[in-house]
């Protein structure tokens, strides 16, 4: 059997995209994310749920922005799999999970802070936010030391995939990490933007913040899945087309230039989520404070979100 793993190069014309895209992408990455963090940390008075999931993301996009530049370096020069790569390839690997659950988190709290506004007393507060996101910070770093041990021996490029040898932790990894996030996410932005259509004698002014509160929803579940959906599919492909055994070197060349393209997608959330949060707040806020249940608790309780 040939091992495509001997024979498979970096494609040069994937380093040459590189260093245009991710460099535009590391530019606008570090002033979108310190803009951001300036914004959240310094310039808002009252700490709430969205504050802390924000900061969290900014955080968690700013490990993948700062690895950018050594990515682009390795795979211009081809550098191998040594422990200084993995440091950086352990990183870079923690904003795409990290994301993906801060993402959700924030979906989970609109969702609760609409439709269950009394249990929301109970259920929501910033600290309560700022343990849920410790505990996925440790469940990430925790994934990315286990999944460095199987890439350390397998893969000939720092950051670049050749192997065919896929584990079948990479299956549960998919559905920890994206599909199951993304079901949660597509259930609660749905309930949500049903239940703000479902206001009833809304003056011209109520309908208007209510139809940019959906409009801010949509958009971070279309970002969401514009970036993280075709990178997922790619490794789910990849894991299935594998699962036979033996593949022919000229598909799995494809299926990795696939997998590297798709990457890039993914590593523009970096810019695309700063570019959302400046959208999840007031608009959403006005629109769920016009709900009967939600303004009648609105002055007992901490429901409200900045801007």
């Amino acid at each position: 059997m040939v091992n495509c793993s001997d024979i498979i190069k970096i494609d040069k014309n994937i380093v040459t995209f590189e260093l245009i895209f991710y460099s535009l992408v590391t530019f606008f990455g570090i002033i979108f994310n310190t803009v951001a963090m300036w914004v959240f940390c310094l310039k808002l008075g009252k700490w709430t749920e969205t504050r802390v999931y924000m900061i969290s993301l900014a955080i968690a996009d700013y490990t993948l922005v700062l690895t950018l530049p050594f990515k682009m370096y390795f795979h211009y020069h081809e550098w191998p799999t040594d422990v200084f790569c993995l440091v950086i390839f352990a990183i870079h690997c923690i904003n795409m999970p990290m994301s993906i659950s801060i993402i959700t988190l924030i979906a989970l709290d609109r969702y609760i802070a609409i439709k269950y506004p009394l249990k929301a007393r109970i259920i929501r507060s910033p600290w309560k936010a700022t343990v849920a996101c410790l505990f996925f910070w440790i469940c990430c770093l925790l994934y990315v030391i286990t999944f460095l041990a199987s890439t350390k021996k397998d893969e000939k490029f720092c950051f670049y995939k050749t192997s065919d040898q896929y584990l079948p932790h990479i299956l549960i990894r998919l559905t920890i990490f994206f599909f199951i996030p993304l079901a949660i996410l597509l259930f609660c932005s749905i309930q949500v933007i049903r239940c703000l259509k479902e206001k009833h004698n809304a003056s011209p002014q109520e309908e208007k913040i209510t139809q940019k509160a959906i409009c801010v929803i949509s958009v971070n579940l279309i970002v969401f899945i514009i970036c993280f959906l075709p990178f997922h599919l790619s490794l789910l492909i990849d894991y299935v087309v594998n699962l036979p055994g033996e593949v022919e070197c000229k598909l799995r060349h494809t299926i990795i230039k696939t997998i590297h393209a798709s990457s890039c997608i993914a590593n523009l959330n970096c810019c695309l989520d700063a570019m959302c949060y400046f959208l999840v707040g007031k608009e959403f806020q006005e629109a769920a404070a016009r709900l009967p249940l939600f303004n009648s608790m609105q002055s007992r309780s901490n429901l409200t979100q900045d801007s």
